[in-house]
């Protein structure tokens, strides 16, 4: 077990940095400081390492949104699935830029999961959505493409991290981006989503 370990952090750090197709069996090897045959023991070929990595990648990745609670109050669910995600781009950039290679690539090895797991997932989740919508607990729009862009805006700290630290500069690129980032996102979407006063329901003042 510790041995497999050590060989999916090697093929992680890998795949992550060449994708499935540039990677090899010898990087992957010399990564986990091991001979070929030791590691074609555990693991016989480089699909297989691939195909470990992105089971326990999606079932990582789809956690928060699972946690998301219909009977929750809709806004601090929100934000805590905003954090959440932005946790993850801070904590598991390599697992990030692995799974955005394979999208990118038309998700040839992982399509079937994406049908099985993550689409039901975001049908049910979009069904929350829509009834906290119905009941006028946060502004109506199409919860998918709300969900995808929570997903894009978090998820972007971690494939282009080097590009945000670049551009926010020594101080404001530091670690605390992160949290400036949170600060920033969950002002976009709670504000944007948040039911406003109509002019029936505002309260009247009394004049004296």
């Amino acid at each position: 077990m510790e041995n497999e370990e050590r060989i999916l952090d090697a093929a992680l750090e890998v795949f992550s940095a060449h994708g499935f197709r540039g990677a090899t069996i010898d990087q992957i090897a010399e990564h986990a400081g091991m001979s070929k045959p030791n590691l074609l023991y555990y693991f016989r070929r480089k699909q297989d390492m691939y195909e470990a990595l992105i089971a326990r990648l999606l079932d990582t990745w789809l956690e928060p949104l699972r946690s998301l609670d219909a009977v929750g109050d809709p806004l601090p669910e929100l934000r805590c699935y905003i954090r959440r995600k932005l946790e993850m781009a801070r904590d598991f950039p390599r697992e990030s830029r692995l799974f955005a290679n394979e999208i990118l690539q038309g998700a040839p090895r992982i399509k079937q999961l994406l049908v099985s797991e993550l689409k039901p997932l975001v049908d049910e989740k979009a069904e929350v959505l829509s009834g906290w919508m119905a009941e006028g607990k946060i502004n109506p729009v199409d919860p998918r493409h709300l969900i995808f862009s929570i997903w894009s805006t978090t998820q972007h700290y971690a494939d282009f991290d080097v590009q945000v630290q670049v551009v926010l500069g020594p101080d404001l690129g530091a670690e605390g981006r992160f949290e400036d980032a949170a600060r920033y996102l969950e002002t976009l979407f709670l504000d944007g989503l948040s039911p406003k006063p109509s002019e029936t329901t505002k309260p009247r003042i009394r004049k004296f």
